[in-house]
């Protein structure tokens, strides 16, 4: 598979990273190949720590304010977490790590998910022990940001790793079933979950597709499904600290802290399809078709 250039921020920074990287990488060819291998993983390392960089700093920002932040400040905990991400989305957006274009897609998917909060915490399916100013209903408004940092780390992943894929399904496709998958979060409180026929869909339209991306200079590839599981195992272990840090809590955890159950992992792969389809809009644009794909 050809490889195109990859997209970086034209920054005199940048640029001299990406120079300093060909230099190590010349030198390690001296190692032989598992040196050049340790290399192309540490390179990996760090471009993921980039793309979850919006995200990590939100629970970073969570444990930093349950352990530190004052009970007596006038600023409540979770009015400053809402202050604290916009802040971080403007950067991201002054220092070029995030365009206009994905900014826009994030906002969507902000506003997505705390429909979705209004509608869950009324239904007693989890709460928001603190009080706060910055809120809609019982929802603080710092939550939506929360779901905004996984549309903020597939787009970044999407440049970072300037991914292809193959077998990829139609846009269209992915559309439908991304509003059967957001209807059913609301209906299955009054109606019977669709969830194991959404389970089917996505694994009939994504079964087939294999994502290809460049760490480097060669693309790897794997299927995009394991992609999917790997990134909402993240977000569940993610769930964990914010739990824990009692930035939101569900009904068993009222009275104390217990891990969040592990059948959580199959609500949350569900909505990082939700949330891939969202970004995929940017690559339609871009591109001109769905998913950016190119076929081998």
């Amino acid at each position: 598979m050809r490889a195109k250039p990859v997209t970086w921020p034209a920054t005199g920074l940048m640029r001299r990273l990406i120079g300093l990287d060909q230099r190590i990488a010349w030198q390690l060819r001296a190692h032989g190949r598992w040196a050049v291998g340790m290399h192309e993983l540490v390179c990996f390392g760090v471009k993921q720590a980039s793309a979850c960089l919006f995200g990590g700093m939100m629970v970073a920002l969570l444990l930093a304010t349950w352990r530190w932040y004052p009970v007596s400040a006038p600023l409540a905990r979770f009015d400053f977490l809402t202050l604290a991400a916009i802040a971080i989305q403007l950067g991201l957006l002054a220092l070029r790590l995030e365009s206009l274009e994905e900014a826009k897609v994030i906002l969507l998917f902000h506003v997505v998910g705390t429909l979705m909060e209004l509608f869950k915490t009324a239904m007693g399916s989890w709460s928001y022990p603190e009080a706060s100013l910055l809120r809609l209903g019982g929802v603080p408004l710092f939550s939506g940001f929360m779901y905004a940092s996984i549309g903020s780390y597939i787009a970044r992943a999407w440049r970072l790793f300037d991914f292809r894929f193959t077998h990829h399904p139609p846009f269209a496709a992915m559309v439908w079933l991304a509003i059967a998958i957001y209807v059913n979060f609301f209906t299955h409180h009054f109606l019977p979950d669709a969830r194991l026929f959404l389970f089917a869909g996505v694994a009939v339209l994504f079964g087939r597709t294999w994502v290809y991306f460049r760490v480097r200079q060669v693309h790897r590839r794997m299927p995009l499904l394991l992609g999917f599981v790997l990134v909402a195992t993240f977000i569940w272990f993610a769930e964990n600290i914010g739990t824990f840090t009692a930035a939101w809590r569900y009904p068993a955890q009222r009275h104390a802290w217990s891990m969040v159950p592990l059948s959580k992992l199959g609500a949350w792969l569900l909505l990082m399809i939700i949330s891939y389809v969202m970004v995929s809009a940017v690559a339609v644009r871009r591109n001109g078709h769905a998913a950016a794909r190119e076929d081998k």
